[in-house]
Parts: structure tokens; C-alpha cells; sequence
């Protein structure tokens, strides 16, 4: 059958190759002849108006637009380099030195690890910065990367209940009475698998560096990497509850993360009283 321009103009749009026996001339055309392969391979794979298999390419990384968490444009494309312990101690200390600005600006541009590359902002905290109360939960999820505040969505609105039951909230207000939330990780890992030891570490000296420009009379840790990092300990969140532990003076109450409680509801009686136990360290005077 004999297909007329227009038809294979088409049928090339709709990505269809047409196949045709070769007439004797091309069947006699020898290996390297251009006419040969000219006239075998098919429609012409210069540009359509429609995708062809010939004209398929390479899918393009989705471009974000920026905003004021994410990676500065400098460093967007960056490669990530692993960090000796050498370098990791002096980027500490390096970071241990920030003021709010500053350090604000180094978690935005931060690339010391791959979450980087996946991430759609930095979520670097809230809340009033010289606050009694500093809540610390884990890792950001998925609604925290698209807005760039930590306990948005359903945990965040439980949270959001329970500091209120103590007269206490995340909304603007004094230092005795508005908390500051930050979370260990400051990128969300993959799928919201759990933080890794190495990013636990890296991210580390930003939460330690919070602490100290904070100074909470008190800290909140929520869930167990939350543990995890300010008291380096792996022991089941049930067995640390219930009394106080400190980080560098500072008394730490162990409670379970929103999310948890949202899963078990029955445990939300065991969080009312760590919240009480927080609440008691408060009594008195600093």
C-alpha cells in the first residue's frame, strides 16, 4: 500500500514507523550507501507536531520556584560532598558561632547531605526566640517541605490542642507563654522513611545551636529521634517518659509525637501527663 505525504506526516505524530519492503535498487545499494539508509529508516526525525519515538527525550528535573527556605541559586546544583570528622568538628563550631540571620541563611543553603537534593524547603522553625518552652520533634513530612514550618496537618493540630491546654501556643505572644518548635532534621527524608545516623549528625549542629540562642528554661522532646539526638539514647520512648532528664543543664521531658498519638490514641493519657511533668519544672522562678 501506498501512503500518500499527508498520511505519513500523520502517522509520524502519532508515533507509527512505517515499515515497507525495499525495492531492488536499495536491496543492491551497498552497506555504507546514504541513499540506502535514507530511505529504510523511516519518517525524517526532525521536528513534528506531535512526540515520536525517534524525537523522544530525556525527562527534564522539575524546576520549583524559589523561596525564601530553599537553596540559594548558587548552590542549587552544588554536588554534595561527604564531610571527614575533621571537617564536620570545624563546620560545628563554625555553625556554634551563628546568630539568628546567619544561621537561618546557612540552613537554607545547607548541602552537607543528599536530603538536600529532594527537598522543597528548608524548615527551619518557629516561634518566639527567647521562649520558656522549646518543642523539639523530628523530622520534617511531607506538608512541612511544601510549607516550610514544622507540625503542619493533623500533628501539628493536635500539638497545636495540647500546647494550648497548657496556655501555651505557637501564634504570636511573650516568651512565657508562645514556644519555639524546631525539628532535628531540617529537610524531609525520602518518602518520610526514618532520619539516618549520618544526618542525624550533620543536621545535629543546627538543633544544638537553636538551643543555646534560645535558652528554654525547658525542652519538649518529641518522638524518639528527637531522643535520639538531644540525649543520645536509643531506649524505647516508654522507658525514658515519665521523669526529667537534662541536655547541657537544660531539663528535658520525653513525651511521644503527635503523630504517634494520632495512631494511638490511647497513649494521648501518658502524653497529658509528661505535659504536666513539663509544665511543673515551670513552677518556680528560673
Amino acid at each position: 500500500m501506498r501512503w500518500s505525504e499527508r498520511q505519513r506526516t500523520m502517522l509520524a505524530a502519532m508515533g507509527i514507523t512505517l515499515w515497507a519492503p525495499r525495492s531492488a535498487p536499495e536491496a543492491d545499494a551497498p552497506a555504507g550507501d546514504p541513499a540506502m539508509h535514507e530511505a529504510t529508516r523511516g519518517p525524517a526525525r526532525g521536528p513534528t507536531h506531535g512526540p515520536t519515538h525517534a524525537a523522544r527525550r530525556e525527562p527534564q528535573p522539575v524546576r520549583r520556584p524559589p523561596a525564601a527556605a530553599t537553596t540559594s541559586s548558587a548552590d542549587a546544583h552544588a554536588p554534595v560532598r561527604p564531610e571527614s570528622v575533621t571537617d564536620r568538628d570545624a563546620r560545628a563550631r563554625e555553625i556554634g558561632l551563628l546568630e539568628w540571620p546567619a544561621l537561618r541563611e546557612r540552613v537554607a543553603s545547607c548541602r552537607a547531605c543528599r536530603l538536600c537534593e529532594g527537598r522543597r524547603h528548608t524548615v527551619f522553625g518557629v516561634g518566639n526566640p527567647q521562649a520558656h518552652w522549646m518543642i523539639v520533634g523530628e523530622a520534617p513530612g511531607e506538608q512541612e517541605d511544601r510549607l516550610g514550618e514544622p507540625f503542619v496537618g493533623p500533628a501539628g493540630e493536635l500539638l497545636d490542642r495540647m500546647l494550648q491546654a497548657l496556655g501555651l501556643t505557637r501564634g504570636e505572644a511573650g516568651p512565657q507563654h508562645q514556644v519555639f518548635i524546631a525539628n532535628t532534621l531540617k529537610c524531609r527524608p525520602p518518602r518520610n522513611r526514618n532520619p539516618e545516623p549520618d544526618e542525624l549528625a550533620l543536621c545535629g549542629a543546627f538543633l544544638h545551636r537553636q538551643i543555646e540562642l534560645v535558652n528554654p528554661r525547658l525542652i519538649l522532646a518529641m518522638g524518639r529521634f528527637a531522643v535520639q539526638a538531644l540525649l543520645e539514647s536509643s531506649e524505647p520512648i516508654g522507658r525514658l517518659r515519665g521523669r526529667v532528664h537534662r541536655y547541657r543543664g537544660r531539663p528535658v521531658v520525653v513525651t511521644y509525637h503527635p503523630a504517634y498519638l494520632l495512631r494511638s490514641p490511647a497513649e494521648k493519657a501518658r502524653s497529658w501527663a509528661d505535659l504536666c511533668l513539663a509544665a511543673s519544672q515551670l513552677s518556680t522562678p528560673a
